[in-house]
């Protein structure tokens, strides 16, 4: 039973696949200022959304996105079987203060910026195995919680390279829910491929895009051999947060690796922010894939303008302390296929 939900070495086939009942983004004021602003359902101006700290602030946001997200939904944080959820801080603080307000049993994640993917695949496990019912998942990230733990504090006012990436203020989240729940739902999950750690050598923490870039790759490749499929059978490929450089880096990967993808694939930290906005080589952060994927690609295969899309978020997983110690960065990516609903999405 088990070999039967298996495809190839890496793919798992959801027999029963979740549906995505309810889907929130909500960023900062520099994210709503982009080019996607009128996709995301909320804009907070305030960065500290009103709390003392900049990690207080982050896991309110994440608190928000949860609670809208279930309103959406039309559930209450005690419908929910599980909820899972992670971000970039050390011991992935913004998810458990978050829980500790939801009171739900919680299982935390950390896989950087692959997060929300990691979220939806395990979410997917539970559910099609019997486990769940309904799951939540949510991840978080805040430009300034980022840049102190990873970096440099913003008040330090450093030189930013060119392959620097932005790491996005916000959250995303999702509502899973078992196939019982099709009538309402907006798209569904119906594979996963979990990716490998990947490590190319890179030890910049200033260029993400280089390091994350071999993982992405890595992982579409396998679901494609896995799948024996075509990159044309999706409608678009989707990765996390490669930004500028990234992006040009995994095309090259691929074709080496004998795929040509370029015009389906699409990068979440290349579109959430315009060259106006001096984000050098793009967006980047749990919030980046998770708040893009939320809005604008599940809007888009609710309103039939899409089909088929296969979501691959990207994380480098790293720490000051491994850096610091002249360690490389290690990446990983994970694949999520997500399609719209046979009779339409729901409401």
């Amino acid at each position: 039973m088990v070999a039967s939900k298996r495809i190839g070495q890496q793919t798992l086939a959801f027999q029963n696949p979740p549906v995505i009942l309810g889907a929130v983004a909500i960023v900062g004021q520099k994210e709503g200022e982009g080019p996607l602003g009128g996709f995301f359902d909320q804009i907070e101006a305030d960065p500290l959304l009103g709390e003392k700290t900049w990690e207080r602030a982050e896991s309110r946001l994440l608190q928000q996105a949860a609670n809208l997200c279930l309103q959406k939904a039309d559930l209450v944080p005690g419908d929910v079987d599980f909820l899972l959820a992670g971000d970039l801080l050390n011991q992935i603080i913004a998810s458990s203060f978050c829980a500790r307000e939801l009171n739900v049993p919680f299982l935390g994640l950390y896989g950087a910026c692959s997060t929300m993917a990691q979220g939806m695949a395990l979410g997917g496990m539970l559910i099609d195995g019997g486990m769940a019912e309904l799951v939540l998942n949510c991840v978080s990230s805040h430009h300034e919680t980022a840049e102190r733990q990873y970096r440099y504090p913003t008040e330090f006012a450093s030189q930013r390279t060119q392959t620097a990436q932005w790491t996005v203020t916000g959250a995303g989240a999702i509502v899973l829910g078992s196939s019982s729940f099709a009538k309402t739902g907006l798209a569904r999950v119906t594979e996963a491929t979990l990716g490998r750690v990947v490590d190319y050598g890179i030890k910049d923490p200033n260029n993400m895009g280089a390091a994350m870039a071999p993982a992405a790759a890595d992982t579409i490749a396998q679901h494609l051999a896995d799948t024996d499929r075509k990159p044309s059978h999706y409608d678009a490929i989707i990765t996390g947060d490669l930004g500028t450089v990234g992006k040009k880096l995994v095309l090259q990967l691929l074709e080496q690796k004998g795929w040509q993808v370029p015009s389906l694939l699409h990068d979440c930290g290349e579109m959430i922010f315009d060259a106006a906005q001096d984000a050098h080589a793009g967006g980047s952060g749990c919030a980046c894939s998770a708040t893009v994927f939320c809005s604008y690609w599940l809007k888009k295969l609710q309103a039939g303008a899409l089909k088929r899309l296969l979501f691959v978020a990207t994380g480098a997983l790293f720490s000051p302390t491994s850096y610091q110690q002249g360690e490389s960065i290690p990446s990983v990516a994970h694949a999520v296929v997500v399609e719209g609903m046979p009779n339409g999405g729901g409401s």
